[in-house]
C-alpha cells in the first residue's frame, strides 16, 4: 500500500515538469521512461491521495490552493495520468523527437495543474500556460502547423483574457479566489466565464481552431492535443458551474451542448481528412459533456446529469486518444490523410484495425463499451420520463441526432479505411509500442463497459448496487437505473439500425462532399480577421528578427575589427584621408548561432517564468 501522506507532498504538475526537463538531457529511451514514470506517479497520486486541499499558501497577498483533491479531480487525474503513460509510449514508438515530447509533457503538466487547482488564481496561471505549451506542440512540426498554431494561439489567447476578466470580476464579488463549491459568481463573472471557457471546449462559433489545428502537427502530437486542452477545460467549466449551482445559465449551457453534438457530428461526416473528422468529433463529444454540466448546474441535485458528464469526460479521454492513435498509425504507415484514398487495410494492419474498432465501438456507445454507459446516463438525465423536467425534452432529441451522426461518421471512417475494397499497398502493422498503447487504451474502454460498476465508483455523485445505479431525483427521492436494461439496449439497437440504413443511402453522395474549413463559409469575417492578424504577426516577427540579427552581426564585426570600424567612420568625415587596411583574422564571418525558432524561444521563456513563479509560490 502506498503511503498517502507521502503522495500529498508530491505536486503532480511539478513531477511531470521535472520529467520534461529530463527528457531533454537524458538518452532518448531513459528520458521517455522518466516521462512515463512521472505520469505513473500522477496516476498513483490520483488513486491514493485522500480528499482535501494541499499546498495551500499565499501569493502576492492572496490565499491560494495549488493542489486540491476531491472525487472528481481524482477521476480526471486517473484518466489523464493513464493516457499520459500510453501517449509517451506511443510517441517513443512513433519516432517523436525528444524536444516534442518535452514540450508535450510541459503541456501535460499545465493541464494537470488546471485540473488539480483549488482556486481561480492558480487556475488562470495554468490555463494560460496550457495555451502557450499546446501552441508550442503545434509549432514544433513546422510547415502548415506554424500558421495554424498562430490562429490557435489567437483563439486561446483571447479566451484566456476573457477567463482572467471573469476571475477578476469573481474576486470583486466573492472577495476570494479559493473555490468554495458554489462555482463562479453569478452575473458578469459567470457570463464571462462561459464565453472564455467556451473557446477551449469548442462552443459553436468559437470552435474553428479545432479542425484547423489538430490535423497539422506530428501525428503523435495530435494524441496529446486531442485530450488535454478540451477535457481539462470541460472539467474547469464544471468547477465554474457545479452540480446544484442553480445557475440561470445552466439551461443555455445544456442546449449549447446539444447543438455542439449535432454540429460536430454533421461536419465530421463531410470530411475527407481523417484527423479533421476526429477533431469535429471532439466538439461533438464535448457537446454531451457540456449538456450534462448545464443540466447539473440548472437543476437541484441532478446527480445523474453531473455523473454522466464527468463519466463521459473520463471515457472520452480513453476512446478519443485511442482513435487518434489508430489513425496516426495509418498515416505513419501509408503517408495518406485522405480516408477515401485508403481501403482494405484490416488485412495489412489487423492490430491497428482492432485498436480502431475498440475506439469506434466506444465512442458510438455500443453496448459492452464505456461510451454506452456514460452516454446512457446523459440520455436518461435529459429524458423527461425519468426526471419529469420537460425543459430538456428538445435537448434529448438533439442528443439522439448527435448519436446518429456519430455512428454514421465512424461507420464511414471504418468502412473506407479498413473494410472497403482491397488494399493496393503492402504496409507493416503498428510498431510494438504503438500496439501496447492502443490496446492499453482499448482494454480500458472495454473494461469500463463491462465492469461499469467500476466507472460508477469513480464518479462520486452516484453509486452502484448490484446491476443498477442509484442516484437522487430533483425532488429528493431516490432513483435507480439499469445500464443494461431492455429499454437501454433497445435504444442502442434503434440508433445503430438507423445509422446503418442511413449510411447505405447517403454513402455515395457523401463521398463527393469535402468541407475542409467551414469558417470560410459560416464565419467569413472571423476567418479573414484571424488570417490577416496571423499574417501581420508573422511579418512583424520577420522584420524584428531581421533587424535583431543584423544588429548583432554588426556589433560582432565591430568588436573583432575595431580599427576598420574607426576607419569606416572616419571616411564619412569630409577632408579626412584614411589608409586602406586588410581585415584581420578576426574579420571572418561570425560562427555564433544567432537564431532560434519561435517555439524554442517561447519554451525557454515559459520555463524561466514557470520556475520563477514556482519559487514565489513556494
Amino acid at each position: 500500500m502506498i503511503e498517502s501522506d507521502l503522495l500529498t507532498m508530491a505536486y503532480p504538475p511539478l513531477l511531470v515538469f521535472a520529467a520534461a526537463l529530463l527528457v531533454l538531457v537524458l538518452p532518448r529511451i531513459a528520458g521517455f521512461a522518466a516521462g512515463a514514470l512521472s505520469l505513473a506517479g500522477v496516476l498513483a497520486i490520483s488513486v491514493y491521495a485522500p480528499e482535501g486541499s494541499y499546498l495551500t499558501g499565499t501569493f502576492l497577498g492572496f490565499d491560494v490552493v495549488a493542489f486540491h483533491v476531491d472525487g472528481f479531480s481524482q477521476m480526471i487525474g486517473i484518466g489523464l495520468g493513464f493516457l499520459g503513460i500510453c501517449s509517451v509510449i506511443y510517441a517513443y514508438s512513433s519516432g517523436a523527437s525528444r524536444e516534442l515530447v518535452a514540450i508535450a509533457l510541459t503541456y501535460v503538466a499545465s493541464s494537470l495543474g488546471a485540473a488539480f487547482a483549488g482556486d481561480w488564481l492558480v487556475l488562470v496561471f495554468m490555463w494560460e500556460l496550457m495555451a502557450v505549451t499546446s501552441t508550442l506542440v503545434v509549432w514544433h512540426y513546422g510547415g502548415d502547423a506554424v500558421r495554424a498554431g498562430f490562429r490557435y494561439a489567437l483563439f486561446h489567447g483571447t479566451g484566456g483574457v476573457i477567463v482572467l476578466l471573469a476571475v477578476a470580476a469573481h474576486y470583486v464579488e466573492a472577495g476570494t479566489f479559493v473555490y468554495d463549491g458554489t462555482g463562479i459568481a453569478s452575473g458578469l463573472p459567470a457570463m464571462l466565464a462561459v464565453l472564455g471557457m467556451g473557446v477551449n471546449v469548442g462552443f459553436i462559433g468559437l470552435h474553428t481552431w479545432l479542425p484547423d489545428t489538430y490535423p497539422r502537427p506530428h501525428f503523435a502530437a495530435s494524441v496529446f492535443l486531442s485530450v488535454y486542452t478540451t477535457k481539462t477545460s470541460a472539467f474547469v467549466l464544471y468547477r465554474a458551474f457545479p452540480i446544484g449551482a442553480e445557475s440561470d445559465l445552466g439551461i443555455y449551457i445544456a442546449y449549447m451542448g446539444g447543438l455542439m453534438s449535432v454540429y460536430g457530428a454533421t461536419f465530421a461526416l463531410l470530411q475527407h481528412d481523417m484527423r479533421a473528422l476526429l477533431s469535429y468529433h471532439i466538439q461533438a463529444q464535448l457537446g454531451y459533456i457540456v449538456a450534462g454540466i448545464g443540466m447539473g448546474a440548472w437543476m437541484v441535485e441532478s446527480e445523474i446529469a453531473t455523473a454522466g458528464a464527468m463519466s463521459h469526460l473520463f471515457n472520452n479521454i480513453l476512446f478519443k486518444s485511442l482513435l487518434f492513435m489508430a489513425v496516426g498509425v495509418v498515416i505513419f504507415r501509408t503517408g495518406e490523410e485522405d480516408l477515401y484514398k485508403l481501403g482494405g487495410l484490416w488485412r495489412e494492419m489487423p492490430l491497428t484495425a482492432i485498436g480502431f474498432a475498440l475506439g469506434a465501438l466506444s465512442i458510438t456507445a455500443i453496448p459492452g463499451f464505456n461510451g454506452y454507459i456514460s452516454k446512457g446516463m446523459l440520455f436518461d438525465a435529459a429524458d423527461p420520463h425519468y426526471y419529469g423536467v420537460h425543459e430538456f425534452e428538445a435537448l434529448y432529441w438533439l442528443l439522439w441526432l448527435g448519436a446518429i451522426g456519430t455512428l454514421l461518421s465512424f461507420i464511414k471512417l471504418g468502412y473506407y479505411v479498413f473494410l472497403h475494397g482491397e488494399s493496393d499497398i503492402s504496409v507493416p502493422d503498428a510498431k510494438p509500442g504503438q500496439t501496447i498503447a492502443m490496446l492499453g487504451m482499448g482494454g480500458a474502454c472495454l473494461l469500463f463497459g463491462v465492469w461499469w460498476q467500476g466507472l460508477a465508483d469513480l464518479a462520486p455523485t452516484i453509486h452502484a448496487h448490484g446491476g443498477e445505479f442509484s442516484f437522487v431525483y430533483p425532488d429528493g427521492g431516490e432513483g435507480h437505473l439499469h445500464p443494461y436494461s431492455s429499454s437501454h439496449l433497445e435504444t442502442a439497437g434503434i440508433l445503430t439500425a438507423v445509422a446503418l440504413v442511413t449510411f447505405a443511402v447517403v454513402r455515395k453522395p457523401l463521398s463527393k462532399l469535402d468541407l475542409g474549413d467551414p469558417a470560410r463559409v459560416v464565419f467569413p469575417a472571423g476567418y479573414y480577421v484571424g488570417r490577416w492578424s496571423m499574417l501581420a504577426t508573422t511579418e512583424l516577427y520577420r522584420i524584428v528578427d531581421a533587424a535583431a540579427v543584423g544588429l548583432v552581426k554588426r556589433c560582432y564585426w565591430i568588436g573583432t575589427n575595431p580599427v576598420l570600424a574607426v576607419d569606416a567612420a572616419a571616411r564619412r568625415v569630409p577632408g579626412v584621408d584614411v589608409e586602406d587596411r586588410q581585415p584581420t583574422d578576426g574579420g571572418r564571418p561570425s560562427t555564433i548561432h544567432l537564431r532560434a525558432s519561435i517555439g524554442t524561444t517561447v519554451l525557454l521563456l515559459t520555463v524561466v517564468l514557470t520556475v520563477i513563479l514556482l519559487v514565489l509560490l513556494g
